[in-house]
């Protein structure tokens, strides 16, 4: 668990930045070389600390170079946790646990992926501002055009109207024969 104890947040702090500056002061070792702490997490009861660590390796040598530091760190995890103990003045201080930190490596792919997103929206951008409609600009009916094309329908409006046109046919109950057949008129009888 990480340390939600707010002595445990401040131990974690003096870690911190105990190890950082014991790594250069006094342990010489070049495989440590572009190590950085980025972060400690103390438990709650101060017995674990988890040391988050991150290197600058070189280019296609990253995995040999992070294996040789994790080698020299667990190698002097004693002498730092004495030096912790000694700069903390703890009673009991607690065992040091060294993480590799993936963190900051995500963080660059996310960049670039974010960098790529970036270059497409720019690319969508030019490609907006030389965009012409494939139809008319604007194929839709506006409130002022509306009433012209209603003055040129209205006279026709007025054919409609006429009963002259239509022949209404009366219904005949003779022409209910045809409903015999589903057996609909036995019933009603």
């Amino acid at each position: 668990m990480a340390g939600t104890n707010p002595r445990a947040a401040r131990i974690a702090a003096l870690i911190q930045r105990v190890i950082a500056s014991s790594m250069e002061a006094q342990l010489h070792d070049k495989r440590l070389a572009n190590v950085t702490i980025t972060e400690v997490r103390v438990t709650n009861d101060l017995q674990i600390a988890k040391v988050y660590w991150t290197q600058l390796g070189h280019a296609g040598k990253e995995e040999g170079e992070r294996k040789r530091a994790q080698q020299a760190l667990n190698q002097a995890s004693g002498r730092l946790r004495s030096l912790v103990g000694v700069k903390a003045g703890l009673r009991l201080t607690p065992q040091l646990q060294f993480v590799y930190d993936e963190v900051p490596g995500e963080a660059h792919e996310i960049e670039d992926i974010l960098a790529i997103a970036r270059k497409r929206d720019e690319e969508l951008a030019k490609a907006r501002a030389t965009a012409q409609y494939a139809g008319d600009a604007d194929p839709y009916k506006h409130a002022d055009e509306s009433e012209d094309d209603d003055a040129e329908y209205a006279d026709d409006d007025d054919d409609w109207d006429d009963e002259e046109d239509f022949e209404v046919e009366d219904f005949d109950a003779d022409d209910s024969d045809d409903a015999d057949d589903s057996g609909l008129s036995d019933r009603a009888e």
